[in-house]
């Protein structure tokens, strides 16, 4: 280990095909051409895929892999792997190694198994994956892994990568027309920049082996509150322990031999959990990237003895994980797009783009909350931990100050009492840091970028991303429509940015989040308020959010369609799975621990009676004993019984769930968790949260 750190240089990215590698391996030609089909999009030549395919398995070979895979992303939000080897037989009947420009450009998985929200029968296996030469191959456990898009035999999209590819392209188009017309003609492309901060809890394997709600569910379906928790304020930031020390140093060096730039490593709020924070990169690489990271957390904390929880809301009463959205724009020649800057013009092309931001998340606010819908998400957002479930955007003191003097139409007065006027020839200089963080915003500017706070831990990145990259698209294209036709470029600059300030400063709040005043304040200013997946879920079928991506080609019609039915699929079977292992163990764990623990209770209660010696402890906790295990009995009972009556009709069961399943459970925990309260230690069936949360030490 001492030896790979004191080598980083060389061993990061020395699993990947990266450009470098391929700039090494490849004839100059070929070489070109691949760069010209990343840069233009345009297909490549069967000569150049093959020279690439061989290139790329001599490296793979003498790297130990046998086998590849086209690595995709179905709808399932996991990723998804078919490994052929590369064996095959000459005409002499020996086995040699091939792999050809076919093999590496496409693939036929059997796509029967994989959500698609209706866009193919389930007796319609085939589907198709198409490498994306955007994203470098890389070798995970012996084999090659070639990132590739998903779609159906129809040609419709069945993965996520797709669909970001595509909200990408229309970004950076868009974005291009507005640096146009500030005099830039050097761009040629604008990319999507992303860095999604990754939060995680480890618990020790054995504990985890003992509790089948976290192996079936990923959280603690039950559990009283500890007596120690994150009150001491002592994890955060703490030092890290050896144990933990060892996984994070583990998964630093798994993740650098496959490029990922882990830079930012702490412990959590909470007991058990933990962060790894990347570098920035363009939005495509940072969404694969995460999936590797979520993936190789797991399979590394297992070397460990641990297991990483992804889970938004593992342990009821404590923090849960998030995934913060690090997002932002840059040229193709590496300037922030977001970055204020320190001259006028920078300025004024700033504030056009933090305009169109602004614009995009007020109109499209139901989407981005949307992306964000999960049962696991809905015990997170709006706990006192994580941002509210209403979207809002943060700009901090200065930036605030600049936006609210465009639209008194008044002269800003930053802090050094200078009168500066609000135009092209004129724009304040705002400094990256000129305020304190918000970290109960779900969208915070935070310098030059932004942060969307509501992503939950397990999710995918893409998601998100997708909306940000659409509707930024979208603004750009409207201020690029108008301003393209203007006579008068600065009056006419000054008079939209003032125009589109005034008409969505709704959703600019730099206060309290957690403050129940500014629900109420949210509500009067009429922002959206989806406390739950089943009020968030339906932004998929609104029709301005249908128009917004078939307008841009990032969805057709019937995918918008499908991905809101895959949603709602998966909020019914989650929900579903939940209550089953509920009931599971209610019904073989915790009811027969509890009716044991009561007659034991209860027997001990009768000698010391006879003995003429009652015991007031066991005469009061059997009585407690008795009533509870009959009210969690019933209450298990009912949920028994309208397990049995979900609606057929989806959308009917989504609302029955959350109306009636997730209530039963709730009553069902409430007695349980009373019941562990007063049961001896050695007699509850299963480890408790402190035993869990404790864990990892």
């Amino acid at each position: 280990m001492k030896d790979s750190i004191q080598n980083l240089p060389s061993l990061f990215g020395s699993m990947v095909f990266n450009e470098e590698t391929m700039k090494e391996r490849l004839s100059p030609s070929c070489y070109k051409e691949w760069k010209k089909s990343v840069t233009d999009g345009s297909p490549l030549e069967l000569s150049t895929a093959n020279e690439i395919a061989e290139a790329m398995k001599q490296w793979a070979v003498e790297k130990g892999a046998t086998h590849y895979t086209h690595w995709f992303q179905p709808m399932t939000g996991f990723t998804a792997e078919k490994h052929d080897s590369f064996i095959s037989l000459n005409d002499e009947g020996k086995v040699v190694m091939e792999f050809s420009g076919k093999e590496l450009v496409r693939g036929e998985p059997d796509a029967s198994s994989f959500p698609s929200g209706g866009l193919r029968a389930t007796f319609e296996a085939r589907g198709y994956t198409a490498w994306d030469p955007t994203s470098f191959a890389f070798i995970k456990e012996n084999s090659l892994c070639i990132p590739t898009i998903f779609c159906s035999y129809s040609g419709h999209a069945l993965d996520k990568k797709t669909p970001l590819l595509r909200s990408m392209d229309a970004v950076s188009k868009e974005a291009v027309r507005i640096l146009r017309l500030f005099g830039d003609t050097a761009t040629h492309r604008v990319i999507a920049q992303v860095g999604p901060e990754q939060e995680y809890f480890l618990v020790d394997k054995k504990v985890y082996n003992q509790r089948e709600d976290l192996i079936m569910t990923g959280r603690t379906l039950f559990g009283a509150k500890p007596p120690r928790g994150q009150e001491l304020e002592d994890h955060y930031f703490g030092a890290i322990r050896p144990r933990v020390a060892a996984f994070m140093q583990d998964l630093d060096t798994e993740l650098w031999k496959l490029g990922v730039l882990s830079k930012t490593k702490h412990n959590e709020v909470a007991p058990a959990q933990h962060e790894m924070a990347p570098l920035y990169t363009d939005a495509n690489a940072a969404c694969d990237q995460n999936q590797v990271t979520m993936e190789l957390m797991k399979k590394v904390a297992d070397r460990h003895g641990l297991v990483c929880l992804l889970h938004e809301k593992p342990f009821a009463g404590v923090n849960g994980s998030g995934k913060h959205d690090n997002w932002s724009l840059a040229t193709d020649s590496g300037e922030n797009l977001f970055r204020p800057g320190s001259t006028p013009s920078q300025n004024a092309q700033f504030l056009l783009f933090l305009t169109a931001f602004i614009k995009g998340v007020d109109e499209y606010q139901e989407m981005l909350r949307a992306t964000v819908a999960t049962p696991g998400n809905d015990h997170r957002l709006g706990a006192q931990e994580a941002p509210p479930a209403v979207v809002s955007i943060f700009l901090g003191d200065e930036l605030s100050g600049v936006v609210d003097a465009i639209i008194r139409g008044e002269v800003y007065r930053d802090a050094g009492k200078r009168n500066l006027q609000i135009g092209v020839d004129a724009m304040p200089p705002i400094p990256m840091d000129n305020t304190d963080r918000n970290r109960t915003s779900p969208m915070a500017f935070t310098g030059n970028k932004f942060e969307f706070r509501m992503v939950g831990s397990g999710l995918s990145v893409s998601g998100p991303n997708i909306v940000i990259n659409t509707m930024m698209a979208e603004e750009l294209s409207r201020f690029a429509d108008e301003l393209e036709k203007s006579d008068d470029f600065k009056h006419d600059l000054n008079k939209l940015i003032r125009r589109e300030l005034t008409a969505h400063q709704r959703i600019i709040f730099d206060g309290n989040g957690y403050d129940e005043s500014w629900l109420m304040e949210a509500k009067r200013r009429g922002l959206a308020n989806s406390t739950t997946s089943v009020d968030a879920l339906p932004a998929y079928i609104m029709q301005k959010n249908i128009d917004l991506f078939v307008r841009h080609a990032i969805y057709t019609k019937e995918e918008v369609h499908a991905r809101y039915k895959i949603h709602v699929e998966n909020y019914i079977a989650t929900i579903a799975i939940e209550a089953r292992t509920m009931i599971d163990m209610l019904r073989k764990d915790i009811l027969p621990a509890c009716s044991r623990y009561g007659m034991k209770l209860c027997e001990g209660y009768e000698k010391r009676k006879a003995l003429g010696f009652p015991c007031k402890y066991e005469e009061e906790n059997a009585r407690n004993n008795c009533m509870l295990t009959d009210c969690l009995n019933d209450a298990c009972d009912k949920l028994e019984r309208d397990m049995r009556e979900v609606p057929a009709d989806p959308e009917n069961a989504m609302h029955y769930c959350r109306d009636v399943i997730i209530p039963d459970m709730d009553e069902c925990r409430s007695y349980a968790d009373q019941l562990e309260t007063i049961t001896d230690k050695g007699a509850w069936p299963f480890p408790v949260y402190s035993d869990l949360l404790f864990s990892e030490r």
